[in-house]
Formats: structure tokens, C-alpha cells, sequence
């Protein structure tokens, strides 16, 4: 038999494990140390150890525009270094880590700002890589979703977005929403279909660069025809969710099969087989290749040209500038979208969309192909500099000066839309060049040579120049 000592030893020794404090040397020499220390650990002592790893010999190599002054701010490629520093002339040290250097690498000015940021101006980048693909997606392979709301960018509060796929003969299925939906189709081609609160319809094939819009309350559907299609979705509400469309599955399903009988003069057992669940996006039977054979109407007739849902964007021709090009939809020529302009620029490699702010509305941006990097200008003093790539979300308060730079190899093309009935900006190269010289000269110290240089019509995009070509190599 153990005796009372033997018994009460171990009792103490359990205490001492997990409420006590076991001398250093023993937590040192046991097998399996416990899970907390020693009292001992604390502050100063004589056993104290100390580190013989040196941060200091860190290997890495400097791009020739990281010795720049920092305030000239060249933009730095770190895609292909293997250990990017955060450092700018003077400004920054090494980093030892722990780092993520994939996220280094591709948001270089997050890691080595340039020396004009200052300060932190709101979030303007959400990359939809980063966006959940929604619950119930593309049920039986049929497509996806990703959205950006204010859940993610809580600042982008008048407009939200949605990147949508629809296999070939699939459907988005028949729904309306309270925000006004504005769409550009990325690729492939899709009919869409609609009835208003007159009961006018609408149907039209839309493909690749072309929009639509459908207003508050119009009911609609979508429909990806032989090739598939790809579209992005912007709402005029910041706060818009794709998880409070109104479905018309979910119609049916919460309103008793009585009151549907009685609705649509059917038997009841004509709703025995009506979804208990959402669809939102499922596979169909592939649409008729004569758009005519879809083509209902009803007494009121067909929505009126004027009136339409659809504009063909994708045959506008752009509007050419020394950078790039330009092109343009807004109500001037798309009468249903009162409130939404957008424009779709390509930026040459060098180029740059000229700094710019939009007086009356905010800006939502997507980025459809290639590199860019934009500095957000927030008064008095904030800069932050951001860079995207495609499928990110840029966002730019109302009179917030930006600009969009590309930084790649290829054109960059992206997509700007506002909340406005006209598409306008105003130019900072045109202000000041529509500025008498004698104002800049003794506001800004430009010298003579620069103030005779000065453009006073807008840009839009500017071509790269030899000072943009040096900093990259």
C-alpha cells in the first residue's frame, strides 16, 4: 500500500506542473516540458538567453529605382526579385520576416510606398480573387459568382459589383432587384429578357464589350447561349448582396399553392413540382438559335427603342489618344441607365490615365487586362498608392484626384463607371494649363520651360515617357 507522503507528493507535484512554478533548470532537463513556464522567466536574469541569429545579413539586391529620391517614386517591378525590401532611397530597412512574398510582389507600393504617400486614404482595392464564390454556386456545373460590397470595402458605399459566369445554355434565373443593375459582358455571349411595369417586353442577344441595364423592379433573366458567357454586374448601392434578390423560385415557394392556384386560374397540382429551393444559377435547355421564337409580346407591345435594355457598346469604335483610347456610354446615347456613365479606357504600356476627379460622382473601377498602380489624392494631405491587376475593384471617392498608370508589358484596359447622367471628370492637366502662367508660376515655381509646354484640352491618356522607361529597367 502507497502511504499518506507518497500520495500527498504527487498531489503537490500535479500543482507545482499547472499552478506552480518548476525551477528553470527542471523544465529544461524534463522530457516533455509543461505546457506553461516558470514564475522565473520573468524580466532579468543572469540565465537570460539571448538570440545569435543576426538579422542584419539578409541577402537581397535593390532595383536601380529603389536608390531614386523617394519622392520621385518610380514604380517598382518586384515580380521577379527574389527577396523585395521595403526601402526607397533613405526610407525603409530590410525585413527579416515572417512575410507573405507573394502579396510583396505584387503590391510593391504597399510594401515600398512612394515618398508623396502619406497617411492612409480609404481602402480603393478589392481584388474579386479574394471574393467567396456564393453559397449554392452554379449548381450541376453551371456557372459561379463573386461579389465586392461594403462588407469587404466598407468605404465604396454608392456601387458594388459582381463578377458572373453562365455556362453554355445556363440560366441566372428569373429575378429582380432594388438596386438599378448595370452590365458590361466580359466574354462569350448571353439573351437577356425582361417585362416592365407596363407590361412591355424585351429580349436581345448581347456578346464580348457589349452592356445592358435593368431599372429597379424589372423583372429579367439571363441565359449564356453556345459559347458561355462572362459578365460583370455594378449596382447603385454599395450595400447590394446577391443574397437578397428577389428569385422567382423563392416567389413561388412562400406563397401558399392555394394562393397560386387562385393567382394563375391553375389546379393546385399544377405547383406540385415547383422548386422548394433557389436555383439562382442552373443548367437549361440550350436557347433557340432564332431569337424570334423567344419573342413574346403582350398588348402593350415591345419596350420602345428609346427605352431600351440593351446598347451594343461593343460596336462603338474607341476614341484614339497619344496613350491609348477611349470610349464612352452614358444616357446621352443609353436613355435607360439615368444614373449610371461609364467609359471603357485601354492604356498603351507607359501610359497613364491622366490625374483626374470626378466632381458629382464617386468612381468604381474594374480591371479587365493587364498591371496598373493608381495614387489616391484625399484632402489636406492623405496619399495612398495602390496596384491592381485584372479582376481587382478599384474605388475613388467623389473629387478624389487619381490617376491609373500601367505598369506592365501589355495594354491595360479597364472599365470606370459612375453614378452621374453624363460621363465627365475634370483634368488636372487641364486646369492647370487653362491657367494664366502667371498664377502657376508663382504658385508652383514651374519654371518657363515647363509653363510653355502645358496642354489646355484633356488628355484622357498619356503616353509613357523616358522618364517612365528608365525607372523600370
Amino acid at each position: 500500500m502507497k502511504s499518506f507522503l507518497y500520495y500527498t507528493g504527487c498531489f503537490i507535484a500535479v500543482l507545482g506542473t499547472v499552478h506552480g512554478a518548476p525551477a528553470r533548470n527542471s523544465i529544461r532537463n524534463s522530457g516533455n516540458p509543461p505546457l506553461r513556464g516558470s514564475e522565473d522567466l520573468l524580466g532579468y536574469s543572469s540565465d537570460n538567453k539571448l538570440s545569435d541569429h543576426s538579422t542584419e545579413e539578409i541577402k537581397y539586391t535593390l532595383l536601380p529605382a529603389q536608390k531614386e529620391d523617394p519622392k520621385i517614386g518610380s514604380y517598382l517591378d518586384f515580380e521577379k526579385v527574389d527577396n523585395p525590401q521595403p526601402i526607397r532611397g533613405d526610407l525603409g530597412a530590410s525585413d527579416p520576416g515572417p512575410r507573405n512574398y507573394n502579396y510583396d510582389r505584387i503590391n510593391s507600393d504597399k510594401l515600398a510606398p512612394p515618398g508623396t504617400d502619406n497617411g492612409q486614404t480609404i481602402n480603393a482595392q478589392w481584388p474579386m480573387g479574394l471574393s467567396r464564390n456564393r453559397d449554392r454556386y452554379g449548381s450541376g456545373n453551371s456557372g459561379w459568382a463573386r461579389q465586392e460590397n461594403t462588407v469587404v470595402m466598407p468605404d465604396a458605399t454608392k456601387m458594388a459589383g459582381v463578377d458572373m459566369r453562365l455556362e453554355a445554355g445556363a440560366y441566372r434565373e428569373l429575378h429582380w432587384h432594388v438596386a438599378g443593375e448595370w452590365s458590361l459582358v466580359l466574354n462569350g455571349s448571353c439573351r437577356i429578357q425582361a417585362v416592365n411595369e407596363n407590361g412591355e417586353t424585351f429580349i436581345d442577344d448581347v456578346t464580348e464589350g457589349d452592356v445592358w441595364f435593368f431599372p429597379p423592379g424589372v423583372p429579367h433573366s439571363i441565359q449564356a447561349l453556345d459559347a458561355g458567357v462572362e459578365f460583370l454586374l455594378v449596382f447603385d448601392d454599395g450595400d447590394f448582396s446577391e443574397d437578397n434578390t428577389f428569385l422567382a423560385s423563392q416567389v413561388f415557394s412562400h406563397n401558399p399553392k392555394s394562393v397560386l392556384a387562385k393567382n394563375f386560374d391553375l389546379p393546385i397540382s399544377a405547383f406540385n413540382d415547383i422548386p422548394e429551393e433557389e436555383l439562382y444559377i442552373f443548367p437549361g435547355t440550350k436557347a433557340p438559335k432564332d431569337i424570334e421564337e423567344q419573342n413574346v409580346t403582350t398588348a402593350a407591345g415591345i419596350v420602345p427603342l428609346s427605352q431600351s435594355y440593351s446598347y451594343h457598346f461593343s460596336e462603338q469604335p474607341a476614341h484614339e489618344v497619344a496613350g491609348g483610347s477611349v470610349k464612352i456610354v452614358d444616357p446621352v446615347t443609353f436613355p435607360i441607365a439615368t444614373n449610371f456613365a461609364a467609359a471603357i479606357v485601354t492604356v498603351k504600356p507607359g501610359g497613364m490615365r491622366e490625374i483626374h476627379w470626378h466632381p458629382t460622382s464617386d468612381e468604381w473601377t474594374f480591371f479587365i487586362k493587364g498591371k496598373a498602380r493608381a495614387t489616391l489624392f484625399t484632402a489636406p494631405t492623405t496619399a495612398t498608392t495602390f496596384d491592381y491587376r485584372a479582376g481587382d475593384v478599384g474605388y475613388f471617392p467623389q473629387s478624389n484626384s487619381h490617376y491609373i498608370e500601367n505598369t506592365g508589358d501589355e495594354d491595360l484596359m479597364f472599365l470606370e463607371v459612375l453614378q452621374t447622367d453624363k460621363f465627365t471628370d475634370v483634368a488636372l492637366g487641364q486646369w492647370i494649363g487653362s491657367t494664366p502662367k502667371q498664377i502657376v508660376a508663382d504658385t508652383l515655381k514651374l519654371p518657363e520651360s515647363a509653363l510653355s509646354k502645358l496642354k489646355t484640352e484633356k488628355q484622357y491618356v498619356v503616353a509613357g515617357s523616358n522618364v517612365t522607361a528608365v525607372a523600370k529597367r
